[in-house]
């Protein structure tokens, strides 16, 4: 059956756009949630009509989908979890964690289903994700996944004291000599 999509849809295409798709399918979900009308001669008729503004809509998504690119090409962001023995993580990382991650880290605001993690993360270190904006234009984001920053410095106090008492104990054997 050949439906008229009103939005994107992934995998098939964008608004305007005539697709073939099952008659189950569109009957079912396409139609009922306002994503699709049939192709009608009358629909194909009205679509040349708003083709003018359709392809507007298209130019603007386009240049904002390459303006968040631009934005988080190659960009790292560091999300804090407890980890466990053989750098396991205590739960996972969700796409919704590392949405809102880039969006406090790096005031990009990406919807959680447009994140490619492949699944939940679940251990510590570098995870490359892939972030879709718009049809094929996406980015690729560092995720830095491990413990907190408050928990990492626990050891450099313990080697700044054993120097000061290196250090309190140098000047007593000067003195002693």
């Amino acid at each position: 059956m050949k439906v008229i999509l009103l939005g994107e849809l992934r995998g098939k295409g964008g608004e305007g756009d005539i697709v073939e798709v099952a008659q189950g399918y569109a009957e079912n979900y396409l139609f009922p949630q306002k994503i699709a009308q049939p192709a009608t001669p009358g629909n194909i008729k009205q679509l040349e009509e708003r083709r003018h503004n359709i392809e507007k809509r298209e130019e603007k998504r386009i240049a904002d989908a390459n303006a968040t690119k631009a934005k988080l090409d190659d960009q790292t962001i560091v999300i804090d979890a407890k980890v466990g023995e053989n750098n396991q993580l205590f739960g996972a990382v969700t796409a919704a964690q590392i949405a809102d991650a880039i969006k406090a880290q790096l005031g990009v605001e990406v919807d959680r289903k447009r994140i490619a993690t492949g699944g939940a993360i679940k251990t510590a270190g570098a995870h490359v994700v892939d972030v879709n904006f718009y049809r094929e234009i996406g980015s690729k984001v560092t995720v830095m996944v491990g413990t907190p920053a408050e928990e990492e410095p626990a050891e450099e106090p313990e080697a700044a004291e054993a120097e000061q008492a290196e250090a309190a104990e140098a000047p007593a054997e000067e003195s002693a000599e």
